[in-house]
């Protein structure tokens, strides 16, 4: 056991640090290579900051263990819209506008109605994962046109506020252009340890179901998902505490999206697989109602409160426990 706590604990620490160097390393290169502010911020920090999701996600399926890959997306999305934006409105309530925010939370709500259908028909197939890749790049070059057009804060996309999110996090993510073998170094140390870290956490996810008498799709639901996640939550905690609700809110929403259509595409193209029916109805219809809720308080106007966050905290908690129980 604690064999396979320490590769739980390992798999994860390099997981993120292999995330930050990888992001960083990134945004250097473009940042030299002269690409635009605002392709930096969609394209390279959004998918970037994705990395530890995305290649736990595509490790456990190839080690055969799709309950886990699947699992770490949908209990991601779940911490993402109950622990990590009921904490951040906890810190300091969300008071969000309508348009860009309804829209982005429409698109994550409809492709989580995707993802249940997919799991109710068994639907499956590469051509189905290259459909939901294409249809992120869609959404992210449509953010992209609308950022050109109209730059005003009221405008701003959740793939931007996700950047911001991570901007406000790290004062340090755009360093000085003092040549290209600094960013290269970071970016092949990080690429480097997302694979070590992705292995050794899968391996002890696997481990760990099998000698603690738990479900894959419990580990992947709980232990994967809020591990992978804890990056989403630093950046919309300090982006809430610095008074920048508006983009704790799209970083929350932004992540959503990228998991569902973006680490859910790349893991059934690496491994075409029907997603596992212990995830459903519980654990996706838990999900889509989430996201469901959050439409409803944009639409309604009514903002994120303290009450409301901590509501979302304790539902997270109930959702935990019930998921431990029906196991």
């Amino acid at each position: 056991m604690i064999e396979t706590i320490a590769l739980l604990m390992g798999g994860l620490a390099a997981l993120l640090i292999g995330g930050e160097l990888l992001v960083r390393g990134a945004v250097g290169l473009a940042e030299r290579a002269g690409v635009t502010p605002l392709i930096v911020g969609l394209v390279i920090v959004g998918f970037g900051t994705s990395a530890p999701e995305l290649v736990a996600s595509v490790e456990a399926a190839l080690a055969g263990s799709p309950a886990i890959a699947w699992g770490n997306i949908v209990g991601s999305n779940i911490a993402n819209s109950l622990l990590i934006l009921g904490a951040a409105a906890l810190l300091a309530p969300i008071a969000v506008r309508a348009g860009s925010a309804l829209r982005d939370s429409g698109v994550a709500l409809a492709a989580s109605a995707m993802l249940i259908v997919l799991a109710v028909t068994g639907l499956t197939g590469i051509w189905i994962g290259v459909a939901m890749v294409a249809a992120l790049v869609l959404y992210i070059a449509y953010c992209y046109r609308q950022e050109r057009v109209d730059t005003s804060q009221a405008a701003h996309s959740a793939p931007h506020d996700r950047s911001s999110a991570r901007e406000l996090a790290d004062p340090a993510l755009h360093p000085d252009r003092n040549g290209w073998g600094k960013p290269i170094v970071l970016t092949l140390i990080g690429l480097a340890l997302l694979v070590v870290g992705g292995r050794l956490l899968v391996t002890g996810a696997i481990d760990l179901a099998r000698v603690a008498g738990l479900s894959e799709t419990l580990i992947g639901l709980t232990i994967v998902a809020i591990g992978t996640s804890l990056p989403e939550l630093v950046t919309s905690l300090v982006a809430a505490r610095k008074g920048q609700s508006e983009v704790a809110f799209g970083n929350v929403v932004g992540s959503n999206i990228y998991n569902i259509l973006g680490i859910g595409g790349v893991t059934m193209i690496v491994a075409p697989g029907a997603i596992p029916e212990s995830l459903w109805p519980l654990d996706l219809g838990i999900m889509a109602a989430s996201a469901a809720l959050i439409v409803g308080l944009i639409a309604m106007g009514r903002g994120i409160g303290r009450a409301i966050g901590g509501t979302l905290v304790l539902a997270y908690a109930a959702f935990l426990v019930l998921a431990t129980i029906m196991q």
